[in-house]
């Protein structure tokens, strides 16, 4: 009797492990088709295009679509503009969010629950679009970078995270350190941020995200097509058509159309970002986890 419910209950197991690699199959295929299929088709003969013919792989294979994205001059430079409001803004968001998590995270600190009240707050009441853009304009930030990184260099729930990673690090370590004549600042630098690898590679890997897809502060804030970054330029080209090469043109027999031109940006606005996340795999879960254990 013994024996037959010891492998009943391994059937039973093992068809729940098949269950949920099924399921997981089945989300990751719903996930990654859609992205997919933007790839073969900005690869894909313009004919085949416009007649549905794209089914599951590419057909007529040309990069024509790609050489016309990258040859426009204005894709080049709103990849730089991109690169640099990513890399400026996330900088400015680890580094704050940190400054501000760690003074929250130690309990000797004096109004530490009012202030982090007063910090929840802004996640659930804020003053709205116009007073922000009022703000914008009387600091003279309009039509500058200080536009698209200050007025969000603080994401209230990253620096919740960091604060509960903060938390979880022993006092003694610290103890230790202001023994031997380390101040606050020492503390936080050689100590706090050398040990929270992890969750500052995960919101350097958030806040990079969130830099890199945004476009409506850009919208917003600049005037100069110049200083838009690549996601205001794809928003442009899918939504308002703005593409330099609308019409159907031929190139040596090979279709080329304004869909395989969309698809063509959105990969390339796309696939930069998607290729950060396996340097940051390792401390992804890790970060996530470990910020959350604790309120």
């Amino acid at each position: 009797m013994v024996v037959g419910r010891t492998i009943e209950r391994g059937i039973g197991s093992r068809l729940f492990d098949l269950a949920n690699v099924c399921l997981l199959l089945f989300f990751a295929f719903i996930t990654l088709y859609p992205f997919y299929y933007v790839g073969i088709v900005s690869v894909s003969d313009g004919r085949y295009v416009v007649t549905g013919g794209i089914k599951h792989v590419p057909r007529g294979v040309n990069l024509k679509s790609y050489k016309i994205v990258l040859g426009n001059p204005i894709v080049p430079t709103s990849y730089k503009n991109t690169i640099v409001y990513t890399a400026v803004g996330t900088f400015i968001n680890v580094l704050l969010s940190a400054f501000c998590a760690y003074p929250l995270s130690r309990k000797a600190f004096y109004g530490r629950k009012f202030f982090t009240g007063m910090i929840v707050f802004t996640m659930f009441f804020q003053g709205g679009l116009i007073p922000l853009y009022l703000t914008v304009k009387s600091l003279g930030m309009l039509n500058t970078i200080w536009a698209i990184v200050l007025p969000t260099a603080i994401g209230t729930y990253y620096m919740i995270i960091m604060r509960t990673f903060f938390q979880g690090i022993p006092d003694s370590i610290q103890d230790s350190a202001r023994i031997d004549g380390a101040n606050d600042i020492r503390i936080f630098f050689r100590i706090i941020l050398p040990m929270s690898t992890p969750v500052l590679a995960t919101m350097t890997l958030f806040y990079a995200v969130q830099h890199w897809n945004s476009f409506f502060p850009a919208l917003i804030y600049l005037k100069e097509r110049q200083k838009y970054p690549i996601q205001l330029i794809l928003r442009n080209i899918v939504i308002e058509g703005d593409v330099s090469q609308q019409q159907v043109d031929m190139q040596d027999d090979e279709m080329i159309v304004s869909t395989t031109i969309k698809y063509a940006i959105i990969m390339v606005s796309t696939i930069p970002i998607l290729v950060l996340y396996p340097f940051l795999q390792k401390y992804f879960v890790k970060g996530i986890t470990v910020g959350s254990l604790k309120g």
